[in-house]
């Protein structure tokens, strides 16, 4: 296998452990739309391995990404440093708070 992969509560992480090659890319892709068809997820989340994908990642990715967006699951990415494949799903965005602060 190219990538390696969690799914906890609908959500599938991938995580690619090195950049792809010409190589590796189109099998990248195939394993990512495989367990994508075979899990129908609620969200995808790419974990790439580097600050500056290379661009058979990229291709990899673009190719994923238009899978997912033709059956309405939203695709994410994160780099490296972003919690791991095997940590908890990530927490639900927070609240901010915008304008005059009041005294408490």
């Amino acid at each position: 296998m190219v990538i390696s992969h969690t799914l906890r509560e609908n959500v599938l992480r991938v995580r690619l452990p090195r950049e792809l090659d010409v190589t590796s890319r189109a099998a990248a892709a195939l394993e990512i739309e495989a367990l994508v068809a075979a899990h129908r997820p609620g969200r995808v989340v790419v974990e790439l391995p580097s600050p500056a994908p290379s661009p058979a990642t990229l291709s990899a990715l673009a190719r994923a990404h238009r899978m997912c967006q033709s059956l309405g699951i939203p695709l994410t990415t994160s780099g490296p440093g972003a919690p791991g494949i095997d940590d908890a799903v990530p927490e639900s965005p927070r609240r901010l708070e915008t304008g005059a602060q009041r005294d408490r």
